[in-house]
C-alpha cells in the first residue's frame, strides 16, 4: 500500500473505506468496503436491566479523550480469546495524527485510577465511526458504549458505525445494512455538523441512560 497520510484516511473514511491489518506484527495495511456494513442505529440501542443497573452504580468514571494512546493500545492486546488484532503499529500512528487533528476521539472507563475499558473512532461532520473496544472489567465497554450513544445523540450526530456486527454487538442493537443504504447514511451524515462535546452529563447517570436508551 503506497504511503496513507491522515488526509487521505479521513477521505478514505468519507468514501465508506477503512483500513486494516492482517496482524499486528505485519506494517501493511490494507483498504476495506465491506458488501454489508455494521451501524448502531443511534435511536436503537439496547440496554439490558443488568447493563442499565451497572450505568447507575457509576462503578467507573468516565472520561473523554485523556488516555486515548492507551486505549489503541489495549485495543491492540492478545487475549487468550483472541491471538491475533487487526491493530498494528501503522495503524497506532495514524490514528494517533488523528487524534491529535481533533478528528479521533475515546470514552474511557476508569476504576480507582486505572483504565480497565473504553473504545475510540473517528469524527466526521455527524458520523461517528467506531474502531474497537476493549474490557478489563466486566461491562467495561459496553458502559463506554452506553456514553458514547448519549454523547452522540446530545450532539446531533447522525451514524454510528460499526464496521462489521458480532453477536455481542447485535445483543445491543447493532444490525447489518447494505452498502448502498450505508452510503446513503453516510452522505447525509458527513455533510451536517454535530458536536462531540456538547454533553457533559456523564456523571449523572440518569441523564445518560435517558439520552442514549431507545425510547429517547
Amino acid at each position: 500500500m503506497s504511503t496513507i497520510t491522515p488526509q487521505i484516511l479521513l477521505k478514505a473514511y468519507a468514501a465508506g473505506i477503512f483500513p486494516m491489518a492482517e496482524s499486528a506484527e505485519d506494517n501493511a495495511l490494507y483498504w476495506v468496503e465491506p458488501e454489508e456494513r455494521g451501524i448502531f442505529p443511534l435511536d436503537g440501542l439496547h440496554i439490558s436491566h443488568s447493563l442499565r443497573k451497572r450505568v447507575r452504580q457509576r462503578r467507573f468514571d468516565i472520561r473523554i479523550d485523556t488516555a486515548f494512546q492507551d486505549v489503541i493500545a489495549a485495543c491492540a492486546e492478545k487475549k487468550h480469546d483472541r491471538k491475533t488484532t487487526w491493530i498494528n503499529q501503522r495503524i497506532k500512528s495514524l490514528y494517533g495524527q488523528l487524534f491529535k487533528m481533533g478528528c479521533c476521539h475515546s470514552v474511557e472507563c476508569w476504576r480507582d485510577e486505572r483504565l480497565v475499558g473504553g473504545l475510540y473512532g473517528v469524527r466526521i461532520g455527524a458520523a461517528f465511526f467506531g474502531e474497537s473496544m476493549f474490557s478489563r472489567e466486566t461491562d467495561a465497554s459496553k458502559v463506554a458504549l452506553v456514553h458514547l450513544v448519549a454523547r452522540l445523540k446530545a450532539g446531533g450526530f447522525h451514524l454510528l458505525d460499526a464496521q462489521f456486527t458480532t453477536p455481542h454487538l447485535e445483543s445491543m442493537g447493532a444490525r447489518t445494512i447494505s452498502r448502498v443504504d450505508y452510503h446513503a447514511l453516510l452522505e447525509r451524515a458527513i455533510d451536517q455538523d454535530a458536536e462531540f462535546f456538547k454533553f457533559a452529563g456523564d456523571r449523572d447517570p440518569e441523564a445518560v441512560l435517558r439520552l442514549a436508551s431507545k425510547a429517547a
